[in-house]
């Protein structure tokens, strides 16, 4: 997984990468801790700007719902509301992570895109997974309690992390989860956007 001190190179590569949807996907990757599938097929439906709030289609229990922290809205928020030909019909295309050229409308292989970002860096090898163990990692900085990373991610504690598991409310997961972000973001150098702040939303490309 990725180290504290190479942040701010991996940022910086793959915030430069020309399309602007792999880029957010690879940072919202980090940030969330989520499955390289799971947040592939996050649709704009389940994007809530107003409470926010990311509801991901979970593997294990088949959704949960995780904060929506203030950096990561303002990458969704610049993403392209686009259309896409279902049956010979123009109608909008509902992935978040869309593409103007799959069939299926939405974000296929964001690997190749990751390794060119990683090797532009000088960064050894870091699969898309990685990214999520890093997640897992880099959260310890921050001292977040071990259930609430649990849930963020989609794992059940076990128990010597915790006697019960707690599904805790989505706005005390969005103070720790926002801790975290804020945490990431100062390693490489980035400003946190206000958490209160409303993000201007793209129009439809």
């Amino acid at each position: 997984c990725m180290q504290r001190e190479q942040l701010s190179l991996w940022f910086e590569h793959v915030r430069k990468l020309p399309n602007l949807v792999h880029a957010a996907y690879l940072q919202t990757l980090l940030i969330t801790g989520a499955r390289r599938e799971e947040l592939a097929w996050l649709k704009w439906e389940d994007v809530d700007f107003q409470w926010k709030g990311l509801t991901i289609r979970d593997k294990v229990d088949g959704e949960r719902t995780i904060p929506l922290t203030p950096y990561v809205a303002s990458l969704l928020a610049q993403l392209p509301r686009r259309k896409m030909m279902v049956n010979g019909k123009e109608v909008a295309n509902p992935w978040v992570f869309s593409s103007p050229t799959a069939a299926s409308g939405r974000l296929q292989e964001p690997r190749i895109a990751h390794n060119k970002a990683l090797t532009a860096a000088g960064l050894p090898a870091l699969s898309l997974h990685g990214l999520r163990r890093s997640f897992g990692t880099l959260a310890e900085w921050v001292e977040v309690p071990a259930g609430i990373v649990a849930q963020i991610m989609g794992h059940k504690p076990s128990a010597t992390a915790e006697k019960h598991y707690r599904v805790r409310p989505l706005d005390l997961l969005r103070m720790w989860h926002t801790k975290i972000e804020g945490w990431i973001l100062e390693q490489a150098g980035i400003e946190q956007p206000d958490a209160g702040a409303k993000p201007e939303l793209k129009a439809v490309a």
